[in-house]
């Protein structure tokens, strides 16, 4: 089936979480404003809790979102009157909305079997296709095309980092650190993390949340750095990562706001691999991926709560300081 599009469009994008998933949503909207034939209206429907995250892209007339259930919010989507629904997330809370708003959808496969059977059985029936490729086949009926842009991640006015932030990084290049991530699989341990960073000669600037602090804070106590976990905003924490010489960073959406900004990253991964679909997007072409060696069970999970080997001695810690270091200088020499 080929969708022609009518002179003016309105369509609603759902992606409910989470953070690096919405951000590699952005190709999408990308796409749908600027191939579509006619005046696109583009809606996007996510949790309260992520909406910032869309606010300032100015691809999006209207963010709609909802804390607890969809049912909140679709009295609005219904007054709305939608042409199309683009659903990247494709669960309960989604199909609930496309059957109350009742107009033509179009639904990302989440290849749920495959993903079983690589984490389960190690056998890979996954595509050789990143999640952002996979995202945008859903558009395949309105014949738009990949234009290879990459990435989108647009900070507010006002929302970035204080001009004594600024100043203070200006200073000389530096390394962002990303400390912390959404699951333990996806995070080093913090004694690991000092082994890591010990041989590296350049400035480093610790960024995460406020639930990093403590890991954050053993870090600072034994590496020069400057420690910025949990005293920034999503927002200003992504600004340190515009600003950054190389990234340094977990299989996290702060990795993606990285490939966004077109900066060097290192990714080191733990429990979830690359394979799954999530590796940076169309990143700095100095970025360099870091897995651990002999690791022969990984994945160990799809999200990364879950290690095959147990969570005293899980994958991400396995990685060397030699193979990190290494990578760090390889990236910054480019």
């Amino acid at each position: 089936m080929e969708v022609s599009s009518p002179y003016r469009v309105k369509v609603l994008v759902i992606r409910l979480s989470s953070m690096g998933d919405i951000v590699l949503t952005t190709p999408v909207l990308r796409a749908l404003q600027t191939q579509l034939q006619g005046e696109v209206e583009i809606h996007y429907l996510t949790k309260q809790s992520f909406a910032f995250l869309l606010d300032a892209n100015p691809r999006i007339a209207r963010v709609h979102t909802f804390s607890k259930t969809v049912q909140e919010v679709l009295p609005q989507l219904e007054a709305e009157q939608f042409d199309y629904i683009i659903d990247l997330h494709n669960n309960i809370r989604s199909a609930v909305v496309k059957r109350r708003l009742k107009c033509l959808t179009f639904v990302f496969d989440k290849l749920n079997w495959q993903k079983w059977l690589l984490v389960n059985t190690g056998l890979n029936r996954m595509p050789n296709l990143h999640v952002v490729d996979r995202y945008m086949a859903t558009l395949k009926a309105f014949s738009v095309k990949d234009d290879g842009l990459g990435l989108e991640y647009y900070i507010p006015d006002q929302h970035g980092l204080l001009v004594e932030h600024v100043n203070r990084l200006q200073q000389q290049p530096f390394l962002a650190v990303v400390v912390g991530g959404a699951h333990s699989g996806k995070r080093p341990s913090p004694t690991v993390l000092v082994d890591w960073l010990k041989a590296v000669d350049h400035p480093i600037v610790l960024i995460g949340g406020k639930d990093d602090r403590s890991d954050a804070d053993q870090v600072a106590s034994q590496i020069p750095c400057i420690n910025w976990v949990g005293e920034l905003t999503v927002h200003q924490s992504a600004h340190v990562i515009q600003m950054a010489q190389v990234v340094l960073t977990g299989d996290t959406g702060m990795m993606h706001i990285a490939s966004a900004f077109q900066r060097p990253i290192v990714s080191v991964w733990g429990c979830t691999t690359p394979l799954l679909g999530m590796a940076p997007y169309r990143p700095h072409p100095a970025s360099v991926v870091v897995e651990p060696i002999g690791r022969k069970k990984r994945p160990c999970s799809k999200l990364g709560n879950r290690c095959k080997y147990g969570m005293d001695h899980k994958c991400i810690d396995q990685i060397t300081p030699e193979q990190v270091l290494s990578a760090i200088e390889t990236s910054w020499a480019q």
